[in-house]
Protein backbone atom coordinates (compact mmCIF):
# COMPACT_ATOMS: atom_id res chain seq x y z
CA UNK A 1 0.00 0.00 0.00
CA UNK A 2 1.47 3.36 -0.98
CA UNK A 3 1.70 6.31 1.40
CA UNK A 4 1.50 8.96 -1.34
CA UNK A 5 1.30 9.38 -5.06
CA UNK A 6 4.45 10.81 -6.67
CA UNK A 7 2.42 13.41 -8.53
CA UNK A 8 1.13 14.70 -5.14
CA UNK A 9 4.66 15.73 -4.18
CA UNK A 10 6.01 19.08 -5.38
CA UNK A 11 9.80 19.23 -5.60
CA UNK A 12 11.20 21.08 -2.59
CA UNK A 13 7.92 21.21 -0.65
CA UNK A 14 7.84 18.99 2.48
CA UNK A 15 4.77 16.90 3.33
CA UNK A 16 3.98 15.35 6.70
CA UNK A 17 2.58 11.83 6.87
CA UNK A 18 1.72 9.56 9.79
CA UNK A 19 2.82 5.94 9.58
CA UNK A 20 2.98 3.29 12.27
CA UNK A 21 2.57 5.95 14.97
CA UNK A 22 5.41 8.10 13.62
CA UNK A 23 5.30 11.58 12.08
CA UNK A 24 7.47 11.55 8.96
CA UNK A 25 8.54 14.40 6.70
CA UNK A 26 8.59 13.39 3.04
CA UNK A 27 10.40 15.56 0.49
CA UNK A 28 10.70 15.18 -3.26
CA UNK A 29 13.79 16.63 -4.92
CA UNK A 30 13.63 16.12 -8.65
CA UNK A 31 13.05 12.41 -9.23
CA UNK A 32 14.19 11.40 -5.72
CA UNK A 33 12.05 11.19 -2.58
CA UNK A 34 13.40 11.30 0.97
CA UNK A 35 11.80 10.50 4.33
CA UNK A 36 13.06 11.78 7.69
CA UNK A 37 11.60 12.06 11.19
CA UNK A 38 9.31 15.09 11.17
CA UNK A 39 10.26 16.33 14.64
CA UNK A 40 13.34 18.56 15.02
CA UNK A 41 15.75 17.03 17.54
CA UNK A 42 16.30 20.46 19.12
CA UNK A 43 12.86 21.91 19.65
CA UNK A 44 10.08 19.39 18.93
CA UNK A 45 9.00 21.53 15.93
CA UNK A 46 7.60 19.98 12.75
CA UNK A 47 10.22 19.92 10.00
CA UNK A 48 7.51 19.62 7.34
CA UNK A 49 6.77 23.29 8.02
CA UNK A 50 10.38 24.21 7.19
CA UNK A 51 12.23 25.17 4.03
CA UNK A 52 14.17 22.86 1.71
CA UNK A 53 17.37 23.90 -0.06
CA UNK A 54 19.30 21.34 -2.07
CA UNK A 55 19.31 18.22 0.14
CA UNK A 56 18.79 20.09 3.41
CA UNK A 57 15.69 20.93 5.40
CA UNK A 58 15.66 23.84 7.81
CA UNK A 59 13.54 23.87 10.95
CA UNK A 60 11.26 26.89 10.83
CA UNK A 61 11.56 27.56 14.57
CA UNK A 62 15.28 28.03 15.26
CA UNK A 63 16.95 27.42 11.89
CA UNK A 64 18.60 24.06 12.57
CA UNK A 65 19.37 22.23 9.31
CA UNK A 66 19.32 18.49 8.61
CA UNK A 67 20.61 16.46 5.66
CA UNK A 68 17.59 14.75 4.06
CA UNK A 69 19.78 11.88 2.83
CA UNK A 70 21.37 10.97 6.18
CA UNK A 71 19.37 12.76 8.89
CA UNK A 72 22.59 14.37 10.15
CA UNK A 73 22.17 17.63 12.07
CA UNK A 74 24.19 20.15 10.04
CA UNK A 75 23.80 23.34 12.10
CA UNK A 76 23.19 24.33 15.68
CA UNK A 77 21.11 24.47 17.74
CA UNK A 78 20.39 20.84 16.72
CA UNK A 79 23.17 18.31 17.26
CA UNK A 80 21.31 14.98 17.19
CA UNK A 81 20.91 13.00 13.96
CA UNK A 82 17.33 12.15 12.94
CA UNK A 83 16.16 8.80 11.63
CA UNK A 84 15.71 8.48 7.88
CA UNK A 85 13.57 5.86 6.15
CA UNK A 86 13.91 4.02 2.86
CA UNK A 87 11.51 5.15 0.15
CA UNK A 88 10.38 3.04 -2.77
CA UNK A 89 8.69 4.38 -5.88
CA UNK A 90 6.78 2.08 -8.18
CA UNK A 91 4.85 3.58 -11.05
CA UNK A 92 3.31 6.62 -9.31
CA UNK A 93 3.16 5.09 -5.81
CA UNK A 94 5.54 6.26 -3.07
CA UNK A 95 5.99 4.01 -0.02
CA UNK A 96 8.00 4.89 3.09
CA UNK A 97 9.40 1.79 4.79
CA UNK A 98 9.47 1.84 8.59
Amino acid sequence: MSDLQLNQLVSGKPVKIEKDGKSICVVRIGDEVFAIDDTCSHSEASLSEGDVLDFKIECWLHGAEFDLRTGQALTLPANITLATYPVSIQDNSVTVQI
